[in-house]
């Protein structure tokens, strides 16, 4: 686990170093899409999402290079972006999709995130997902 810095305060601990770069990196992130051509941004955010899978160590590299692969053939309607550092799909200004490499903030495993907005289930929220009553469908469809 990253080792957490700064002044602890009320409201729960400081930041860990990690997670302060993540930051730093989404605000840089922010910056330079504020600066590109509307033209040129989904060429240059899908070379951004290339830079950062070409950087990480394998077998996560292996893994991004794959499901970057599958995202970009199976949803053209997603941009490459990068978020927070990582290789992320958006639609619009909405992430919907990302990979963080275990590397990130030193996990053990990578991690293929869906946001709220991906929609995965249609006419509900992430939030109503989880306070559904499970249901277990073993041999046909939910009834």
């Amino acid at each position: 686990m990253a080792q957490k810095t700064g002044a602890k305060n009320s409201s729960g601990p400081a930041f860990t170093d990690d997670e302060r770069a993540a930051m730093k990196e989404r605000s840089q992130e922010l910056k330079k899409d504020a600066r590109r051509s509307p033209a040129t941004a989904a060429a240059d955010g899908t070379q951004d999402v290339l830079d950062k899978i070409a950087a990480m160590a394998e077998p996560d590299r292996k893994m991004a290079e794959r499901i970057h692969a599958i995202v970009t053939d199976s949803a053209p309607g997603l941009t490459p972006r990068t978020w927070y550092g990582m290789p992320a799909y958006a639609k619009g200004k909405d992430v919907i999709l990302f990979f963080q490499d275990a590397a990130k903030f030193k996990a053990r495993y990578s991690t293929l995130g869906f946001s709220d907005k991906a929609a995965l289930c249609q006419n509900t929220t992430a939030v109503d997902r989880l306070h559904s009553r499970p249901t277990a469908v073993v041999g046909g469809s939910p009834g």
